[in-house]
């Protein structure tokens, strides 16, 4: 299933209008911030879904019944766009345990690339909940190799794909492949360029996050 939260009014939009504007974005630690927010949200919303049990909990006054959370969950994110993102998932759900992914683009002559994954670091993903996080889902080629590459780490009860602008190709090409997972995503938009950049997108949000990086 997919999850557009940009059809639900509510603060997300104005985040995301904050985010896409390339005035606003001149202020690293806003954009940085605003990413955050995102993945608090996404946090949210996805602990929906989540299992829960009944526990009594003892007060300065008494006993309360109380739900509390019954299953293991991991936050793996792709970096480096993913960092901020996952610190706004983590501060929502902070007994997670985390994973972290180095995946980019390896660019050929042709203008073709492939994705170069040179570093995971995951703890064991076994009857677990995973929420794998990447700020931008444009092709979707990303994720789609973090996934088969956490295979070896155990199986998920269930997993969740969170993003903060997801285009309509790279969400096709994910369902495509991994048909029963879910994606979030705080806004969708419909292009990709030739180079596989959304559009109207927001931009490098490594490079927005953190600052420009040097190219091969």
């Amino acid at each position: 299933m997919v999850h557009d939260l940009s059809k639900n009014v509510s603060v997300l939009n104005h985040y995301i209008a904050q985010l896409r504007d390339s005035e606003v974005q001149q202020d690293r630690m806003r954009f940085r911030e605003n990413i955050k927010r995102c993945g608090q949200i996404l946090a949210y919303e996805i602990s929906k879904t989540f299992k829960y049990e009944e526990s009594e909990v003892e007060t300065p006054l008494g006993f309360a019944d109380c739900k509390k959370m019954s299953q293991h969950l991991v936050i793996a994110s792709i970096l480096r766009a993913g960092l901020p993102f996952h610190q706004g998932f983590l501060s929502v759900l902070d007994e997670a345990d985390n994973a972290f992914v180095s995946a980019y683009r390896k660019h050929h002559k042709d203008g073709t690339f492939e994705i170069d994954l040179q570093y995971l670091t995951c703890p064991n993903l076994e009857d677990s909940v995973l929420i794998l996080g990447d700020a931008m889902l444009a092709t979707g080629a990303s994720i789609h190799k973090t996934i088969e590459s956490l295979k070896s780490y155990g199986k998920p009860q269930k997993i969740h794909i969170a993003t903060v602008i997801a285009s309509t190709e790279g969400i096709k090409y994910i369902r495509r492949f991994h048909p029963k997972i879910n994606i979030w995503a705080c806004a969708i938009d419909d292009e990709l360029t030739a180079k596989s950049y959304i559009v109207p997108g927001l931009g490098d949000a490594g490079d927005l996050s953190f600052g420009d990086k040097m190219q091969e």
